[in-house]
């Protein structure tokens, strides 16, 4: 089992810059695929950023450039640093676990999910 739990999120004008955190508990963090995902209201959720097990990362294309997903595996921690922030970057960023993934491409599966945290970008 893992639990996670975002933080980071706020308001910012476009521009602007946030780094958003998601705080893991459980066993064998290290060997977990992760990612960041959000939902803005009426739209689906899609997948922003996301680093597998061997530390390959991958992005949406309307986030290359501006965002950075890193891990801190002694802290059972995943960041997302999100830079030169847009009013469609607008919504609620979740984190996900999922089993161990290697190589390019997102984990077919994510198990565990964190609860949230709403960004806000004003124009």
């Amino acid at each position: 089992q893992v639990q996670l739990v975002e933080s980071g999120g706020g308001s910012v004008q476009a521009g602007g810059s946030l780094r958003l955190s998601c705080a893991a508990s459980g066993d064998s963090y290290s060997t977990y695929s992760m990612g960041w995902f959000r939902q803005a209201p009426g739209k689906q959720r899609e997948g922003v950023a996301r680093i597998n097990s061997d530390g390959s990362t991958g992005y949406a294309d309307s986030v290359k450039g501006r965002f950075t997903i890193s891990k801190d595996n002694a802290k059972n921690t995943l960041y997302l640093q999100m830079n030169s922030l847009k009013p469609e970057d607008t919504a609620m960023y979740y984190c996900a676990a999922g089993p161990r993934y290697l190589g390019g491409g997102w984990c077919p599966r994510y198990n565990y999910w964190g609860q949230g945290t709403q960004v806000t970008v004003s124009s």
